[in-house]
């Protein structure tokens, strides 16, 4: 829209004329989505930032509150440290997750509680001791 709304024109029949000349001009042609029904689903009840978390979903990305975002990284890193191929890597996952969690206990954001305390390096580290004998014992037998 490069033109000015000229004044005593109403903004509605101004739009509608832009819109208008654009079609005539075949500006909506090449348009991602031209002449396919709109992805709208009639079950769920309209929300005003579907947009928004469309885009979020297309990028991969997710908006959780600090604390949800933590409890979602510690059960990542919890799978991780029982995946580690040493006891070294094991250590450095749960120390690393342990400073985050230590973090935010003493600074609190804003959302709901955090929920979680500090893990216990040795206690993890020797359920990923456990973790991997087990397949031995079971192919042995």
């Amino acid at each position: 829209m490069t033109e000015r709304k000229p004044p005593g024109v109403s903004f509605e029949s101004f739009v509608d004329k832009q819109i208008r000349d654009a079609e005539r001009r075949g500006d909506f042609d090449a348009t991602a989505g031209a002449g396919r029904p709109l992805d709208a689903s009639t079950e769920a009840p309209y929300d005003e930032n579907w947009w928004i978390k469309r885009k979020l979903a297309r990028e991969g990305l997710s908006v959780l509150p600090p604390s949800l975002a933590l409890r979602k990284e510690a059960e990542e890193a919890l799978e991780a440290a029982a995946k580690a191929p040493s006891e070294t890597a094991v250590r450095r996952i749960v120390t690393d997750l342990n400073a985050k969690i230590s973090d935010m206990m003493f600074k609190p954001p804003p959302g709901p509680p955090l929920g979680l305390k500090p893990y216990d390096v040795d206690e993890i580290v020797e359920r990923w001791r456990t973790g991997r004998r087990a397949p031995d014992s079971g192919a042995a037998g």
